[in-house]
């Protein structure tokens, strides 16, 4: 199979090359691909180098896969192009997920979905990736009316650029500044640009993403989106109203069932989810389960994962996999 990576340099590129070779995805041809002042440049998969090449240069090898994670501008002009060669494109940007003709998939969630006509696949948010795990499965036994989220999330979501500047604080050095004030020692309640309705796009992508990929547009979703100086990954404090009543036992027993979630809950032991703790894997780590007294049938947890791997990378690779699986695409 030929596999073409497009934006092989950046942040989430890097986590997808890594990824493929854990997962020994069966790659036959590996393209790089990379902006022009990437071109030539290399790249190491397997312990072998490979050379960086253009857009343009990727299309003519008519792959029969891109992964793209090269931004919103890049995919719009560009996956179109690849899907027109026959090649199936899985995309880690915002360009196609709420186009009503493009599937956003959680393979866990609604990866039967998808037919052998989508050649355009939308990767969901980072954020609503790790919500929606934990959310399918008490979706489905109590039918969700209401979402309260606040995220805290890592610098590696904003890139390479917000990592520097991070680094440079702590060292007492400067850098190129990727938000508008410090971050370390800091909290910033600004996770991408505001809209005229004062929520920034972060925390809108939480509220249509999410009733997109559970199927249900009456779930109420409202969201504050917080960037943190961490590094191993996304956090939220989900507060969730159900139509039906719940017991807490049987919530736990739901979210450890559920493929892909991790449950971590155990306060006495002092057992909860972290960031520090959630980097490097692909599981999407659930705790601090309770119930909310202060209104019926509705719920209190805490939620952590990789944000670079389940909510990118890794989400994007497995819905190849699942198309390899169902023969959408020939290995």
């Amino acid at each position: 199979m030929k596999v073409a990576v497009v934006g092989a340099t950046g942040m989430v590129g890097q986590v997808m090359l890594s990824i493929l070779e854990e997962r020994n995805f069966p790659i036959s041809e590996l393209i790089p691909v990379a902006s022009e002042k990437s071109v030539g440049k290399t790249v190491t998969y397997k312990q072998k180098e490979y050379t960086i090449v253009s857009l343009q240069d990727a299309v003519a090898a008519q792959p029969d896969l891109a992964l793209f994670s090269a931004g919103g501008n890049t995919s719009l002009e560009w996956a179109p192009k690849f899907a027109e060669q026959g090649t199936i494109v899985i995309d880690n940007s915002s360009a196609w997920r709420m186009d009503p003709d493009k599937k956003l998939v959680v393979p866990e969630i609604n990866a039967a979905q998808l037919t052998p006509e989508d050649r355009i696949i939308a990767n969901p948010n980072c954020s609503t990736i790790q919500m929606v795990m934990a959310l399918k499965p008490l979706h489905d036994a109590y039918s969700i009316k209401r979402i309260v989220v606040s995220t805290y999330q890592s610098i590696t979501g904003t890139g390479v650029k917000a990592v520097r500047q991070l680094e440079a604080e702590l060292n007492g050095t400067k850098a190129e500044m990727a938000y508008p004030y410090p971050i370390h020692r800091n909290a910033l309640p600004h996770c991408d640009v505001f809209e005229e309705n004062g929520y920034t796009k972060e925390e809108l992508k939480l509220v249509r993403e999410t009733q997109k990929i559970l199927d249900d547009r009456s779930i109420a979703v409202t969201a504050t989106a917080i960037r943190i100086p961490v590094v191993g990954g996304h956090s939220e404090s989900v507060n969730v109203a159900f139509e039906k009543d719940f017991d807490l036992s049987e919530v736990k027993r739901l979210l450890h069932e559920f493929p892909g979630v991790t449950l971590q809950d155990n306060p006495e032991m002092n057992t909860y989810p972290m960031p520090i703790y959630a980097e490097g894997k692909d599981d999407v780590f659930v705790g601090r389960i309770r119930r909310d007294h202060s209104q019926a049938n509705t719920l209190n947890m805490w939620i952590v994962s990789d944000n670079l791997r389940k909510g990118a990378a890794t989400n994007a690779v497995q819905i190849a996999e699942y198309l390899i699986e169902k023969m959408v695409v020939r290995s």
